[in-house]
């Protein structure tokens, strides 16, 4: 499989500047690697990009994380792996990423209230962009067909 145009944040001079902005400051936040490695996997299973799944899977293995707890991440809530506030934010990453499938709050308060017991507002607000972020980039792969295999 061939990707049906050059990725357009590489296209666009100004956006991977905006982009690396946006991933230097949740870098900076204080939220663990793995935790955003974890919801950009969840994130990238549910819209079904192949690309970001293959990625992310990459960095959490580069980063040590056990094939165990890699391959639980789409099964997270019957696998023991996981801590309550690695719990929290799939939790969150799943609410907002299935927008389209809510019948209530995006984000119930009661999720809200759960997330936040366990993320300063700093770790916070970097999980809550690394999980738009991700989903813009599963949107831009899903549209340009970019195959899996790449690692970034």
């Amino acid at each position: 499989m061939q990707a049906r145009m050059t990725n357009p944040a590489y296209v666009l001079p100004g956006a991977m500047k905006g982009i690396g902005a946006l991933t230097q400051a949740i870098g900076e936040s204080g939220l663990s690697q793995e935790v955003m490695e974890f919801v950009a996997l969840r994130a990238s299973q549910i819209n079904g990009c192949s690309a970001c799944v293959h990625g992310h899977v990459h960095n959490l293995r580069k980063a040590g994380t056990s094939e165990e707890r890699i391959a639980a991440v789409v099964a997270w809530r019957e696998a023991p792996f996981f801590s309550d506030a690695e719990r929290a934010a799939l939790q969150l990453a799943e609410s907002a990423t299935r927008l389209a499938d809510r019948s209530q709050d995006a984000v119930p308060d009661a999720l809200w209230d759960e997330v936040a017991d366990h993320f300063d507002e700093k770790e916070l607000s970097a999980l809550i962009l690394t999980i738009a972020l991700t989903n813009m980039f599963n949107r831009i792969n899903a549209t340009v067909r970019e195959p899996a295999g790449q690692t970034w």
